[in-house]
């Protein structure tokens, strides 16, 4: 299966000194897709300008025409799956059916206690994920929605017309624990990784290949428990957080190296981070502009 290379784009500039033209610039690249984190603010950037995922993605959708838009990823942390769904099929519409949810658990971050909670902990977070999914996909697949669970309720909630995308937008599933890969196997168009995180610091770029085909492996086998075969999903590598830090964008030949050897794990898609300057995405622009439409045509 061919490669296709995509973007993250981070919500960090205003729309009009900046954002637009890098979501247009993207589309003219040709990327396959560009992204968003869908977070309230993150890490080193949580000092500066920050805007919101969704609104975002409404105005990319305006700026672009061909280019597929998503989060990576949006997660329960403040989204209820009542007015997620609404404001999803608003998007759909808007972009002509070129949406892709990334959907995660979500972590420890700002966005865990910004609305007052406590931070929840591993299982906390697991079991919420594991009655959000299923019920955003009830919300997005079906005119009207009852349904009172231990987290979420809705009550005849409406979402006429749906997505323009049938049956419903596609779900990229971000996980690497049994819960969230069963729930990627039952729910999931494709399945988001960045990796393993212990690796980051001290691991070798051979060690994270062979954790990430054990968390592929893994994949499969809860996806013949759900009856379903592997590759019907996608696999999506979100670049930057494994060993090989940003050295893969310092040239064709390097990126090209890079993703031949996760293809040949079985990923179909590499995400790699829009440069920004004096942050971790520190890279030079002209290579960058180079990989997207030079490396695709290599990798085939």
């Amino acid at each position: 299966m061919s490669l296709r290379l995509s973007t993250v784009i981070l919500p960090v500039d205003r729309w009009h000194e900046g954002g637009r033209a890098k979501w247009q610039r993207a589309e003219e690249l040709g990327f396959h897709a560009a992204y968003t984190y869908d977070h309230l603010s993150w890490r080193s950037f949580r000092d500066g300008p920050w805007f919101g995922a969704l609104p975002t993605l409404t105005a990319a959708a305006t700026a672009t025409d061909r280019l597929r838009l998503g989060t990576l990823v949006t997660s329960p942390n403040f989204r209820h799956p009542v007015t997620l769904a609404k404001e999803l099929i608003s998007l759909d519409d808007i972009s002509g059916g070129r949406v892709t949810l990334g959907i995660g658990a979500g972590g420890n971050g700002f966005d865990a206690t910004a609305l007052g909670q406590e931070a929840w902990t591993p299982k906390e977070r697991a079991d919420r994920f594991g009655e959000f999914v299923p019920l955003l996909d009830r919300l997005l697949t079906e005119g009207a929605v009852s349904q009172k669970g231990d987290f979420y309720t809705a009550e005849e909630a409406r979402n006429l017309p749906g997505c323009v995308q049938r049956p419903r937008l596609p779900f990229a599933v971000a996980t690497t624990g049994p819960r969230g890969l069963k729930l990627a196997a039952r729910h999931g168009q494709a399945w988001v990784t960045t990796g393993d995180p212990k690796l980051y610091e001290e691991g070798t770029p051979e060690q994270s290949v062979e954790a990430l085909r054990g968390q592929i492996e893994r994949l499969g086998r809860a996806c013949a428990e759900a009856d379903r075969d592997v590759a019907d999903l996608d696999k999506i590598l979100l670049h930057g957080f494994t060993p090989d830090r940003n050295r893969p964008l310092e040239s064709v030949d390097a990126f090209v190296d890079f993703a031949g050897r996760h293809q040949e794990l079985g990923f179909t898609e590499i995400v790699i981070h829009w440069p920004i300057p004096d942050s971790d995405f520190s890279v030079d622009e002209a290579a960058f502009e180079q990989i997207a439409p030079e490396a695709v045509a290599q990798l085939g």
